[in-house]
C-alpha cells in the first residue's frame, strides 16, 4: 500500500532526533579538579564518573561528557565555555554528532 502524502510527513515528524556527543578537549593549563567540577556540575557525573572521564581526557586528548540533542548539547558547551572563561581557563569544548 502506498503511502499518502499525509502519511509520509508524518513518519518524517516521528523521527529520533539526531544525537550529538559533547566532548572536552585536554589542555596543558586546565586543572584536572575543574574538569572534574564542570562533569559533575553540568553533565552531572559522579565524582567516580568525572574522575575516570577526566583521566581520558588526560590521556587520550578528549572524553566525551555525554550525548544530548541538538539543543542540549549547545547548551551544555555554552556553560562549559562561560565556567572555563570566568575561571581563566582555556578549556575547549566541541559537539560531534553521532552517526
Amino acid at each position: 500500500m502506498a503511502h499518502t502524502a499525509f502519511e509520509t510527513s508524518l513518519d518524517t515528524l516521528l523521527e529520533e532526533p539526531k544525537m550529538y556527543r559533547v566532548l572536552l578537549l585536554n589542555d596543558d593549563w586546565t586543572a584536572m579538579d575543574f574538569v572534574a567540577r564542570i562533569l559533575m556540575e553540568v553533565f552531572d557525573k559522579t565524582s567516580d564518573e568525572a574522575t575516570a572521564i577526566t583521566l581520558k581526557i588526560h590521556n587520550d586528548g578528549k572524553g566525551v561528557c555525554g550525548i544530548y540533542t541538538y539543543d542540549i548539547a549547545e547548551l551544555k558547551m555554552q556553560i562549559v565555555s562561560q565556567m572555563a572563561k570566568q575561571h581563566g581557563y582555556p578549556l575547549r569544548v566541541i559537539t560531534e554528532e553521532m552517526p
